[in-house]
């Protein structure tokens, strides 16, 4: 053998074992970083430190939530495309990546590449309330009493491209009706209008209303989900009116681009595991919502289609994303 090639042999045995042992080094090794695109003490908060919670006594590692708000979590996302892909920082994303993937072009970054699917972790519906004293019963009531008076009646949104607008303009786009948008800072804004009558409507989610709906300030319609809430189960969901309609609040966890599906996989099957706890169960019944773990390919599949249904919201309804 020539001097150089038993050289190049021996680097090679040697580095063998390191190679190896880099390959099996078990994950997570280190804690592990959860961005959060809000504030803390909200509600997606809330859910991704109970997942947090539970991934850390399962896998022995900290998962430390981190949270990163402003401009409409993007700044977080942003984060997360840049981070290296080892499966130490990771995102729990809500419906509003969707929105913001199907809404936002300019970004400096690619809004649907830069998450990597893992697992959805948990989704509960919005409700659709209305001011008691509307003159219509129930869902089928209510879309007649709009096409008979066509722009005489407006909802509350938490603001242009939100969730909340999107879920409105959707419902008018199935049902063929006219209501006018009144966007707001927030639901919690519409709320006084809303009681007095000032404006008419309204899509949130299921918690904050549940009081207002049992002290009798609003009237509970539907539900955006396919099947009826277990918190609400008295309120019809919206598709059992309007076939097709099902657009639940979502939350999951994302990784960077190019994270090995090794560690992708193993996530996924962690929220899994998760997701069957009984505690984590009851806590998610809390809030109104419910497990929903997923493989990262269907989770892969539901990602891409919601991006594709908001885009599809958001051009049939002709909404101008920069008149917020």
């Amino acid at each position: 053998m020539k001097r150089r090639q038993f050289t190049h042999a021996i680097v090679a045995a040697g580095c063998a074992p390191a190679a190896v042992a880099l390959a099996q080094d078990p994950y997570p090794g280190k804690p592990v970083r959860l961005l959060v695109p809000s504030t803390a003490g909200g509600g997606i908060d809330l859910l991704a430190r109970m997942f947090a919670q539970r991934l850390s006594e399962q896998m022995g590692q900290a998962f430390v939530v981190e949270n990163v708000g402003g401009a409409g979590g993007t700044i977080a996302s942003g984060m997360l495309a840049r981070a290296t892909p080892d499966g130490h920082t990771l995102i729990f994303q809500a419906t509003t990546a969707a929105v913001n993937a199907a809404s936002l072009p300019n970004l400096p970054f690619d809004a649907v590449s830069a998450l990597t699917p893992v697992s959805m972790a948990a989704r509960f519906p919005l409700v659709m309330v209305v001011n008691p004293a509307i003159p219509a019963g129930n869902l089928r009531e209510f879309i007649a009493l709009l096409r008979a008076n066509p722009a005489k009646y407006s909802y509350g949104s938490a603001g242009i491209g939100t969730g909340t607008h999107l879920a409105a303009e959707w419902f008018k786009l199935l049902a063929k009706v006219h209501i006018l948008h009144i966007p707001y800072k927030g639901t919690a804004s519409v709320m006084p209008d809303l009681v007095s009558g000032q404006v008419h409507m309204l899509f949130d989610g299921v918690p904050p209303q549940s009081g207002h709906i049992k002290a009798g300030r609003v009237r509970p319609l539907a539900v955006t989900s396919q099947q009826r809430s277990t918190v609400l189960p008295h309120v019809p969901a919206m598709a059992e009116v309007l076939p097709g309609y099902d657009l639940p609040f979502w939350t999951g966890l994302f990784a960077p681009p190019n994270t090995p599906a090794s560690i992708v996989d193993k996530l996924a099957g962690e929220i899994r595991k998760a997701s069957e706890s009984p505690q984590l169960v009851a806590k998610l019944q809390e809030f109104g919502a419910e497990a929903q773990p997923m493989m990262p390919a269907e989770f892969t599949r539901y990602w891409k289609e919601q991006v594709a249904l908001y885009r599809r919201i958001i051009s049939d309804a002709k909404i101008r994303l920069d008149a917020g």
